[in-house]
């Protein structure tokens, strides 16, 4: 009896073959998931599949989406951020600070504002930057490096609230708001500004150098280092892009309450995280895409819409929910590599 054959036997496209099913079916299958669940959801309760429900799911998702794309870029690269909605909470009081406080010396409310969201994405881009450079250079694990920051920058926000709240000025807020509540051909703007990201994700993942070196470097560091890539750099650059995504999800989120406290952005890791890893991307690294963590995030969103119309189980068990998600999904993960 011949002998049962291994993949060192197997011809090279057979393994080639078996290999893109098994990234085919990671591929569709947060799809297929979305399907159901946007069924599950209009049996459930008839106010699900209105065009005001859905804009309203896909506004809630855009900010957790944005951050879900750069996060996709550092979890592909075998890297984990556990800071961003600490980061996302320091940046928002920040950038309202410097807004009331630029209020009184520049005339224009409109400069203030565009002041303030570029100061959102340069600061975000420090932070990323910082992670980097910790990582790298220091020799820190990204776990360790981003558990420190977790707690020091939504410590810093609640010394600067003093606790509480920090406010937008109202004539700022009348001018902001709609960078959040304005929509463009029925679209809200949050919306546009998560297409936009998502797409420029795709393409700097599927269609430039960096995308396969970040890749290159979650399959496999040490290959990538005999490889003549630049490991370090690839590195910085990713969490430089995170802090720049998580930027520009929190000035979009801004305008929503207008004001910043020790609460804001609590858990947007978890759900970050979630959406990355429910949308097919490997934990190890080395595998994964924007368009699964695109339809991860909304994925999850739909899960708590669905919650939300239907009272199956109390609201508050959302992150319970999400949790139990990701346990789920690392477990059908266990094996690949």
């Amino acid at each position: 009896m011949p002998p049962e054959p291994t993949e060192a036997t197997v011809p090279v496209p057979v393994v080639r073959a078996q290999a893109a099913r098994r990234f085919s079916l990671h591929g569709t299958g947060p799809l297929i998931g979305l399907a159901l669940l946007c069924i599950a959801g209009m049996l459930l309760n008839e106010n699900f599949a209105t065009l005001d429900n859905a804009m309203n799911v896909l506004t809630r998702t855009a900010f957790i989406g944005i951050i879900a794309v750069g996060m996709c870029f550092v979890i592909i690269s075998g890297g984990i951020d556990l800071s961003v909605g600490s980061m996302a909470a320091l940046i928002a009081g920040s950038t309202i600070l410097l807004m009331n406080a630029a209020a009184a010396s520049i005339a224009s409310p409109v400069l203030v504002v565009m002041l303030g969201m570029l100061f959102a994405v340069v600061l975000g881009a420090l932070f990323g930057l910082a992670h980097g450079l910790l990582i790298t250079k220091g020799r820190i694990e990204p776990f360790i490096v981003t558990l420190g920051t977790l707690g020091i920058f939504r410590a810093y926000l609640t010394y600067f609230s003093n606790g509480g709240a920090i406010t937008l000025d109202s004539a700022l807020s009348t001018v902001y708001s709609p960078v959040y509540y304005g929509a463009l051909l029925g679209v809200p703007i949050p919306v546009w500004v998560f297409i936009a990201v998502a797409l420029a994700g795709g393409v700097i993942l599927n269609r430039t150098a960096y995308g396969r070196y970040v890749q290159a470097i979650g399959s496999n560091e040490q290959v990538a280092r005999y490889a003549a890539v630049e490991v370090d750099r690839v590195k910085i650059i990713t969490y430089v892009l995170l802090g720049v995504c998580v930027g520009v999800a929190t000035l979009l989120y801004v305008p929503r309450l207008g004001s910043a406290s020790p609460t804001t952005g609590l858990l947007w890791e978890l759900e970050a995280i979630a959406a990355v890893i429910v949308g097919g991307t490997a934990l190890k690294g080395g595998a994964g895409g924007i368009t699964g963590t695109v339809i991860g995030a909304v994925l999850l969103s739909v899960i708590s819409n669905i919650l939300n119309l239907t009272s199956i189980i109390s609201v508050y068990l959302n992150a319970a929910v999400q949790g139990f998600v990701i346990i789920a999904v690392a477990f059908f993960q266990r094996g690949r590599r």
